[in-house]
């Protein structure tokens, strides 16, 4: 059975002042999603890389594969407007069989572990779909400017990536989602809604998106720190 990861990386990153996305801002001299990949890279189960991206960076991921050896990246193809056209665009081109696992992870979330990508890749392989969460620690509000109503957070998970789901599975709940125009904010949300089922396994704080300067500026430290 085949592992191959798709990097979604046609996101602009609007909320870190730089004139380039996110995740090709450089920390400690490399890029972050070059940080990303390595994690993939020198995972033994995976088989194949897949990075969707805008057009004008294509010159910059081949730069970034050759610089640092990538040889598991072997397409980058045209991502889309949405999150959901990107990994789309990278299944489509992807070549898999229905067998095949597919692990879609964000480019700008570089602190995955390799203990807990082998994890989600063996869940995956038993349970067909799997989504890696962490549980709310917080007291959880509902509400707009003010209180209406409180969460039970034993229930309520913060969604990550890696998220991995059989081909055949992610395949047909994007389809179905494209019929009926909708669009969610993860994979997950898709296979859920038109598979049924979707297994969680116990995430990692560090295992945090990138998304912000504060964001960035943390994981400075802890790169620094290592």
């Amino acid at each position: 059975m085949r592992t191959i990861a798709i990097i979604p990386a046609a996101g602009m990153g609007k909320r870190i002042n730089s004139p380039l996305p996110k995740q090709f801002v450089r920390v400690n001299g490399k890029e972050i999603i070059a940080h990303t990949l390595s994690i993939f890279q020198n995972n033994k189960e995976i088989s194949e890389i897949i990075v969707s991206t805008r057009p004008e960076f294509f010159d910059l991921l081949e730069d970034i594969k050759k610089n640092y050896g990538f040889n598991k990246l072997t397409r980058i193809v045209k991502g889309g407007k949405e999150r959901q056209d990107s990994v789309f665009a990278a299944l489509s081109a992807s070549g898999a069989n229905n067998d095949n696992l597919i692990a879609v992870h964000d480019a700008a979330r570089p602190l995955l572990s390799q203990n807990l990508l082998s994890e989600t890749i063996a869940a995956a392989k038993k349970y067909g779909a799997v989504v890696t969460a962490i549980k709310a620690k917080d007291t959880l509000i509902e509400g707009n400017d003010e209180v209406e109503n409180y969460l039970d957070r034993n229930k309520v998970y913060y969604a990550q990536t890696p998220q991995i789901f059989k081909y055949e599975i992610l395949f047909n709940s994007m389809k179905k989602a494209y019929e009926e125009k909708f669009t969610g904010t993860d994979e997950s949300m898709l296979v859920k809604k038109y598979s049924g089922y979707v297994k969680i396994v116990e995430g990692e704080t560090v295992n945090f998106k990138i998304t912000t300067n504060s964001d960035l500026k943390l994981f400075e430290k802890i790169i620094q720190s290592d």
